[in-house]
């Protein structure tokens, strides 16, 4: 077990370096650990997907590390045990979280479990989660944010600036605090690509929805619609052509099937706009053909290079 858990730490610190070890681990007695971590850094931060067989034991603050940390799990896949001796045991099934303090030693146990784990500075949670294990939903909107945040985060942490990584984490402290809070703080700039990332995401599920709108975008995520409207605007995109342009990109896949294609009146009615005219319409703006000339260059490419 320690072997592996050696391989862990050698691997978290390959991506991270020194600057940001990895929390401490001592087995339990049936202990075990074959854990899995691709990580990025956002200035003193940590977002990390965690994959494990197994594990097996309590988890403290790194011996090395001299400034306190909270953790949010978001588990994916499967559940995460933890137990503390005066909070007793939480299991966190898949579609929930936990957000803890490292410090107190905290029992872990996990199988066959994925897991979205945030690390970040205590300094200014601390009074949001003392020494607790709070556990609840990820389908909050207030976890809807972060969640948009930190995938948003993620996929550029290597291409920001160090005054961009610091304003990144700033925003992911905020949006944490808004989960310990059970509301999101719209009032902060810096959160308009989180919110629109959440609005996106939340779009992006609901595209064949005849009720998707602004309006109920705003309503699920909990803020108002001015606030979203102006979370869209700092990623220069407005809602409703958000909606518009995904829908017509889903359109457009279908179109380029071989066989067993929609009509245009389907495709219409599918993606919800009001009239094969206007979709006909939409479709030209966007691709600078329509879909029936789309379809027949897609079926001509595909002649051309046999398939």
């Amino acid at each position: 077990m320690e072997d592996r858990f050696g391989r862990f730490w050698r691997g978290w610190e390959e991506q991270l370096g020194k600057e940001l070890p990895a929390p401490d681990f001592t087995p339990g007695s049936a202990g075990d650990f074959q854990m899995s971590a691709r990580a990025v850094t956002v200035h003193d931060s940590v977002i990390a997907d965690v994959r494990g067989e197994s594990l097996y034991g309590s988890y403290t603050s790194a011996s090395h590390q001299s400034d306190e940390q909270v953790v949010l799990h978001m588990v994916r896949h499967n559940s995460w045990r933890f137990a503390r001796p005066r909070e007793g045991d939480r299991t966190v099934p898949a579609g929930h979280f936990m957000v803890q303090r490292l410090g107190p030693p905290t029992f872990e146990e996990a199988r066959q479990t994925s897991a979205t784990v945030l690390i970040v500075p205590a300094s200014s949670l601390t009074h949001l989660v003392r020494d607790r294990l709070i556990a609840g939903p990820a389908s909050s909107a207030e976890m809807l944010l972060l969640r948009g945040h930190l995938d948003l985060v993620s996929q550029r942490a290597h291409d920001l600036s160090p005054a961009g990584a610091l304003t990144a984490r700033n925003a992911t402290i905020e949006l944490v605090k808004g989960v310990l809070r059970q509301r999101a703080d719209s009032t902060e700039p810096h959160l308009g690509p989180a919110l629109a990332q959440a609005a996106k995401d939340l779009a992006d599920n609901r595209l064949t929805d005849p009720d998707l709108s602004p309006s109920t975008l705003a309503r699920e995520l909990n803020v108002s619609l001015r606030t979203l409207q102006r979370a869209f605007a700092a990623v220069d995109e407005s809602i409703a052509g958000y909606i518009r342009r995904s829908r017509l990109e889903q359109a457009r896949l279908e179109l380029l099937a071989p066989s067993g294609r929609p009509s245009v009146s389907e495709l219409a009615a599918q993606w919800q706009f009001a009239d094969s005219s206007h979709f006909i319409r939409a479709f030209t703006r966007r691709y600078g053909l329509t879909p029936a000339e789309f379809a027949r260059a897609a079926a001509g490419d595909r002649s051309a290079r046999g398939g």
